[in-house]
């Protein structure tokens, strides 16, 4: 009976000595270290941020300008091809100037009447034969006949005309061999000495831009690669109907090989530098704390080890879908998916997406 107890005892010692020398093996092994987390990180923008905007405008001229005769009459000249480029001073137009010469010729003698009829009454007046009145009345008809002569005469400059400018002749109006009235246009002309580019700027960005002279613009024609400088003139201070938008007139400042006629599509690029007092991020990197507060995941690097730590900012969103927040630093690494499950301090990895690995 004492045999068969010593030999339940060896046995029970025999079962109880290995699960006894595996826990004291899991209590000596060291826990392995903590694996970082994957998570998307962006960089924010620098604090003069730069933004670049694009519209698309028109080649425009400096001036257009409707030409007509100042002065009434039968038009028998009238030399400007449409599309051609004529000179200052080069003659368009004239009108029959036989009318003009005549009504000239009328007013020199009727001038030269008046004189003599000055000279009499002055006489008669020192002779005390006339009265003064009538001296004073023959020298006011000289007068009037001496306005009368200026006038044919500027009549009969005007039935002439040459171009004001150097300029592009864009369309002809009038036709020769008709009457035409003062003042009715006969051609059409663009002043190219200075080319403008024109486009509409939303009132929105032109309220964000504040001095349009301040902002750098450039511009591209026909899809060529070469940026052309442009230089800001003026803005019409008027909002158009449609869009409330604003005209803005840019000048080119450098000679382009390329044909620029009024009306020909220029792309316009505006570089606006602004500080940056807000900053957008997507929603998936803001963290909304249990307390109510906001949080953003900063990145730190130091070495090879990169870790994070919530930094606290506000909020503004003013439709619900893009998120403003200010208390960042400008230029800093945040985790813009996933931040909601890293720890101050805690270890992560940029996921740079899914590679495959094969033979």
């Amino acid at each position: 009976m004492a045999q068969a107890r010593s030999s339940l005892n060896i046995l029970a010692t025999l079962l109880v000595m290995p699960a006894t020398a595996a826990l004291s093996q899991d209590v000596e092994q060291p826990v392995p270290s903590e694996h970082p987390v994957f998570v998307q990180t962006m960089v924010l923008p620098a604090e003069n941020e730069v933004v670049t905007r694009q519209f698309f405008g028109q080649i425009a001229a400096l001036e257009t300008v409707d030409i007509s005769f100042e002065v009434g009459g039968y038009l028998n000249f009238l030399e400007a091809r449409e599309g051609t480029t004529i000179s200052e001073g080069t003659p368009l137009g004239r009108l029959d100037l036989a009318p003009f010469e005549r009504a000239v010729e009328r007013a020199e003698l009727t001038l030269a009447q008046a004189e003599r009829e000055l000279g009499r009454a002055l006489t008669l007046a020192e002779r005390n034969a006339a009265s003064a009145v009538q001296a004073e009345n023959a020298e006011t008809a000289r007068d009037l006949a001496d306005v009368a002569l200026r006038e044919a005469r500027e009549a009969l400059a005007d039935a002439q005309i040459q171009a004001p400018f150097d300029a592009l002749v864009a369309d002809r109006l009038g036709t020769t061999f008709t009457t035409i009235e003062p003042g009715q246009p006969v051609l059409r002309l663009h002043d190219m000495t200075e080319i403008r580019v024109e486009f509409d700027l939303p009132e929105r960005l032109l309220a964000a831009i504040g001095d349009p002279s301040e902002v750098a613009f450039t511009g591209q024609i026909g899809g060529s690669g070469a940026e052309i400088p442009l230089s800001f003139r003026e803005f019409r201070a008027e909002a158009s109907g449609i869009g409330q938008s604003y005209a803005v007139s840019l000048a080119l400042v450098a000679e382009v090989d390329a044909l620029l006629l009024p009306g020909r599509t220029i792309t316009v690029f505006a570089q606006i530098a602004r500080p940056q007092s807000g900053i957008q991020i997507p929603a998936t990197a803001i963290v909304t704390q249990p307390d109510g507060s906001h949080t953003v995941a900063v990145v730190h690097e130091s070495g090879d080890d990169i870790t994070a730590d919530h930094v606290a900012v506000d909020v503004s969103s003013a439709n619900g879908t893009s998120f403003t927040v200010f208390g960042l630093s400008p230029a800093a690494e945040i985790i813009s998916v996933g931040a909601h499950l890293i720890d101050d301090g805690q270890r992560i990895e940029r996921f740079e997406g899914l590679t495959i690995e094969g033979s």
